[in-house]
């Protein structure tokens, strides 16, 4: 039907757009489990501040880690949070994550079917106090599973004598989606008016991640002399520079504190960046902005199920996905100075075969530069005579 135009004029008409777009997923959501004294077991919670929190789980108590890791989280820079209250047994009785029962009712929340596998999103997972290997390395595979990252706290009592020893059996096949800080940490416990008490590191790296993805983005190291561990806490145990060189080489995070400064994280290794290693995924920020491409490309391709398999439509995947890419290099977050030393993206003939397209499957391949943390400054010092003269780059006339 012809348009009915009542006088001469300009008219705007809004029409849909035809472009797509991938929007980066969210990088720090953490999701903490641990016991509680009242709260839902049978789902996760959603929190956004530690008021939250004490609405749904009644605050801290003094019985557990868990309120606590939850409050230092938000105290360092942390907006959301995902909860799990482990209750295995009768109500009520307390246990924690050196209680098997704990750990046992911890992993079956995990995997297909389970109560974690209902929470549509987390970045980050956290078990205050959890040191047992077996359960370690049990969610180093769930959050390989969810492109998640497990922060592990060191045992209790651990030194910088045996720190390295614990390592054993945390550093299998899917060691790269976490990260190792020692020591716990000694702060004022609120509940025992303000008598200093040690905590799992956890909740407060935690936090630091967050609080450094919100102000620089998930590429930058959530570690050196920014990262700063709010609350009042030091470590527990002094961490001198010749070891913590040596617990850095063998993938140990320290959080140290320097003459007339606050206790900062001081080390961004995954557990599977030991020197020894060799590993791509080595640091911190490197793997979780792997994992953030993954999720976002992931979600942001949806609409291409049940599309014509054929060159328009590579053509439109390599276009939405390098437009992505193309936003993280101009943010900073990849090395080169151009987009063709930045990443590259292949979606067509060389990446699928034709039984791939029979079968129904787009298949593309990324690739990408990170930007790796600088751990050593090497600075070169030139001693000159009295009677020297400093040299010039420049020709004398």
């Amino acid at each position: 039907m012809p348009i009915s135009i009542p006088h001469p004029g300009v008219y705007v008409e809004e029409v849909p757009g035809g472009g797509r777009t991938i929007r980066g997923v969210a990088t720090s959501i953490a999701l903490f489990a641990g016991w509680a004294a009242c709260g839902p077991i049978d789902r996760t919670e959603h929190v956004a501040s530690f008021a939250d929190y004490e609405r749904h789980y009644g605050g801290l108590d003094a019985r557990s880690l868990l309120g606590y890791a939850i409050r230092q989280f938000f105290e360092n820079g942390g907006v959301d949070a995902v909860v799990l209250r482990v209750a295995p047994g009768v109500d009520g009785l307390v246990c924690d994550a050196s209680d098997p029962a704990f750990r046992a009712a911890l992993l079956a929340a995990f995997g297909p079917g389970t109560i974690i596998d209902g929470v549509d999103l987390f970045n980050l997972v956290c078990v205050p106090g959890l040191s047992d290997a077996a359960t370690i390395a049990a969610l180093q595979k769930h959050c390989r599973d969810r492109r998640a990252f497990l922060i592990v706290d060191c045992d209790h009592g651990s030194t910088t004598a045996d720190v390295v020893a614990s390592l054993a059996g945390k550093t299998g096949p899917d060691a790269m989606n976490s990260a190792l800080f020692f020591p716990w940490l000694r702060a004022p416990d609120p509940m025992q008016q303000g008598a200093l008490r040690d905590f799992p590191p956890c909740g407060y790296v935690a936090g630091v991640f967050a609080r450094t993805d919100i102000a620089h983005g998930v590429w930058k190291a959530p570690a050196g002399s920014a990262a700063v561990v709010k609350g009042g806490a030091s470590p527990r145990v002094a961490v001198g520079d010749a070891q913590g060189s040596e617990l850095n080489t063998r993938a140990v995070n320290c959080l140290r504190t320097f003459p007339g400064r606050d206790t900062v994280v001081w080390g961004a290794r995954t557990l599977d960046g030991a020197n020894d290693q060799g590993s791509q995924w080595k640091y911190v920020p490197v793997r979780r902005l792997a994992l953030y491409i993954e999720e976002s490309l992931a979600r942001g391709t949806r609409w291409v199920v049940h599309e014509p398999n054929g060159e328009p439509l590579w053509a439109q995947v390599r276009l939405v996905v390098e437009a992505f890419l193309h936003r993280l290099f101009l943010q900073g977050a990849l090395q080169g100075s151009s987009p063709r030393q930045a990443y590259f993206v292949r979606c067509d003939g060389t990446t699928m075969t034709q039984a791939d397209i029979d079968n129904g499957l787009v298949k593309f391949v990324v690739g990408f530069a990170p930007l790796r943390p600088a751990e050593f400054v090497i600075v070169q010092l030139q001693q000159l005579a009295a009677s020297g003269r400093i040299p010039s780059p420049c020709r004398e006339p």
